[in-house]
């Protein structure tokens, strides 16, 4: 493909810090949804540079939350300490302490606690319900969740915590099998029922719940988890692709109700993987029956205003294991292969680009066709290089797209994951 620069200059800016994001921001301007993208779960510069467009987000264009692709119950602590609620530890790495799902390191990273720690810094001066939040829209805490809601539902709502137990007890044989999933395949028992009157009870109760700042919100997305903790594993047991709407079906009703929560005038920034914000109708997911996040998104709030922002490199290294479970390690990042967008940009000049894509423009023209795109999960063989590509339309997939020429593994805090805690999901590890 060729790129030239004379024609494409307005759409391709150099990318050097915090200032050239200007055009970016220019392009969100009154949106209310950003969803930023990485192409692993383990790049130093994907956590920094989304961490620099959020954090011009908040301050010049008032964002009231960001959501991750993380645990509802973990997620939660790290918004009660930057919000500086009572009972709180007084260090982020303290907080971070709490992820131990592998792969820890989405998540339990310096690249977070530095980010953390501004937004704790930031919400200081605000009264509360002006400061920024930080929310998991992910469906993997099925157990964590469940505890979560007995233990506060007995405190503060003992009538309502008699379902809570009774949902409680319906999953118990599940986690005897260590998997819900394992379970299911030869039990065929069904806890929906039970979960689903729990989510109506508790939506109901909410006002109830507010004894502390945000505890009717923790209740109702905990029940949340539960009912479609439920469908995802019910979806797993079949062997096919369904769990993957599931999931991604799951952070957008989610985030819905965390919008609704906010208010009408609430703006969110989404941190995903790219197969989760970029728009899965431009790749061949489509083709196999498969939405999500990107997708769904643009569908229900396009009026308001919708800018998808995807993430790339060509060489460097990053953080992954060689399969499920397995230590973390700082991996090579191969080059990226021939007739990739990742090739065609460094081919360009190997430095840092912001691509911008504005329908009829030469730039938008160019990339409207499919071309491989790089995806790295979370367990990688960067010996198998070839099949981590996926074909994208990348001016339809996205809406803008950070390159940055080289990158490095981010940083870990070191925890030993607690393998009793593995989530069984999507085989990609994305």
């Amino acid at each position: 493909m060729n790129m030239e620069k004379e024609k494409d200059r307005d759409y391709i800016k150099p990318l050097q810090n915090a200032k050239d994001l200007d055009p970016l921001l220019e392009k969100i301007g009154d949106s209310k949804y950003v969803l930023l993208g990485e192409a692993s779960h383990g790049t130093h510069e994907y956590y920094t540079w989304r961490a620099e467009i959020s954090k011009r987000l908040i301050e010049e264009k008032g964002f009231s939350f960001v959501a991750v692709e993380g645990d509802w119950p973990d997620c939660f602590k790290i918004n009660r300490w930057i919000k500086d609620l009572p009972g709180t530890p007084q260090g982020i790495s303290e907080v971070l302490q709490e992820f131990s799902r592998w792969p820890t390191w989405m998540w339990a990273n310096w690249e977070i606690a530095a980010f953390a720690e501004w937004l704790k810094n930031h919400n200081s001066k605000l009264d509360f319900k002006k400061k920024v939040g930080f929310y998991g829209l992910d469906v993997y805490s099925l157990w964590e969740s469940m505890e979560t809601i007995v233990k506060y539902l007995e405190k503060e709502d003992p009538a309502t915590a008699a379902l809570a137990r009774q949902a409680a007890e319906c999953f118990e044989p599940y986690r005897k099998n260590d998997s819900y999933v394992t379970a299911y395949r030869g039990l065929k028992q069904k806890c929906r029922n039970e979960v689903v009157q729990l989510l109506k009870e508790v939506r109901q109760r909410t006002d109830q719940y507010e004894n502390e700042p945000e505890a009717g919100l923790n209740a109702e997305l905990n029940s949340l988890v539960l009912q479609n903790a439920e469908k995802y594993y019910e979806a797993m047991a079949l062997f096919d692709h369904s769990s993957w709407n599931v999931r991604d079906s799951h952070m957008v009703e989610t985030l819905n109700t965390l919008m609704d929560y906010h208010g009408e005038d609430s703006k969110v920034i989404v941190w995903e993987h790219n197969t989760h914000i970029g728009d899965a109708r431009a790749t061949d997911m489509a083709a196999s029956g498969l939405h999500n996040v990107g997708q769904l998104v643009r569908q229900q709030h396009k009026k308001d205003g919708v800018v998808l922002v995807g993430f790339g490199s060509y060489e460097g290294s990053v953080m992954a294991g060689e399969f499920w479970g397995a230590p973390m390690q700082n991996m090579e990042l191969p080059k990226a292969i021939e007739g990739s967008i990742e090739k065609v940009l460094h081919t360009m000049g190997a430095e840092n680009k912001l691509l911008l894509f504005e329908e009829g423009s030469e730039l938008y023209k160019k990339l409207k066709d499919k071309i491989g795109h790089r995806a790295v999960g979370v367990v990688y063989d960067p010996h198998r290089e070839r099949g981590n590509y996926v074909p994208s339309k990348m001016a339809k997939r996205y809406d803008a797209f950070l390159y940055i020429d080289k990158t490095q593994g981010l940083h870990p805090l070191h925890l030993k994951p607690d393998g009793s805690k593995t989530p069984e999901t999507y085989p990609f590890g994305i």
